[in-house]
């Protein structure tokens, strides 16, 4: 029998988020596989073991896999492609030895994700290139929608994410450097390692910003960016110095 990976989104950090079918798998699994990060980031790995504890029957022991996350190095690299390339490749290679050792035929192994596998994640690429690469079909995967963090961000702030009849961009911080798109009103910006959004115009843009979405350290600020992107700048940074590291997302809206 094949070994089997599910991918599991679990939402933005609310152990509510989490839904049915998800819960279903969590009280399946064999082995939860658990990506550790840069130092600082304990509180991820805890947020991800309160989840399952949370919604998997206590009766269900299981075996827990940490993997050391490889260093990014396309941040200060000057290829960004070639460094993220070479980043998933070095993820291939520790996660393919981790699930063959720790998994067994027939069964089932889980990786957790934030938010929803398929938006801006990583692992559903690497996780099927591994499996493509497994002989004879030995591996295979599904993947569980969550909630993203998107979708977390426009329901806190009661707002809908897209506007009658006009389109939705969304897009990583390093292009937003570039500044607004001319042909989208409304830009979605996720994986900002420093408030991009200090470093465009903000003439005539609103901003929604949310920082540790569905968790108790929630931050929600809202407004016109020229007025509030300061106030956003300076709670951010303090954030993530308590913290010691930062996950948020904003809209960026063309009035």
């Amino acid at each position: 029998m094949a070994r089997h990976i599910v991918l599991v989104g679990i939402g933005a950090g609310d152990p509510g988020h989490v839904t049915q079918q998800a819960v279903r798998v969590l009280n399946a699994f064999d082995v939860l596989f658990v990506v550790t990060k840069a130092k600082g980031t304990d509180e991820l790995v805890a947020l991800r073991r309160q989840i399952v504890d949370v919604h998997r029957d206590p009766d269900r022991g299981y075996e827990a896999v940490e993997l050391a996350d490889p260093p990014r190095p396309w941040r200060t690299a000057d290829d960004y492609q070639a460094a993220v390339a070479r980043w998933r490749e070095q993820r291939q290679e520790l996660w393919a030895e981790a699930i063959t050792g720790a998994l067994q035929d027939g069964q089932t192994g889980a990786f957790l994700v934030w938010g929803d596998p398929s938006l801006y994640e990583s692992t559903l690429a690497v996780v099927a290139e591994i499996a493509a690469a497994a002989p004879g079909g030995a591996l295979t995967y599904e993947v569980i929608p969550g909630v993203s963090a998107v979708h977390a961000l426009t329901a806190r702030h009661r707002i809908p994410l897209n506007r009658v009849g006009r389109a939705v961009q969304i897009m990583p911080a390093r292009l937003l450097a570039e500044g607004m798109p001319s042909t989208v009103d409304d830009v979605v910006v996720m994986l900002d390692q420093g408030a991009t959004f200090g470093q465009i115009d903000p003439a005539g843009l609103d901003i929604y910003w949310g920082a540790f979405l569905g968790t108790p350290d929630e931050l929600l600020l809202s407004g016109d960016l020229a007025t509030v992107g300061p106030e956003i700048a300076r709670v951010r940074a303090e954030a993530k110095a308590r913290k010691g590291w930062m996950f948020d997302t904003y809209l960026l809206r063309r009035r």
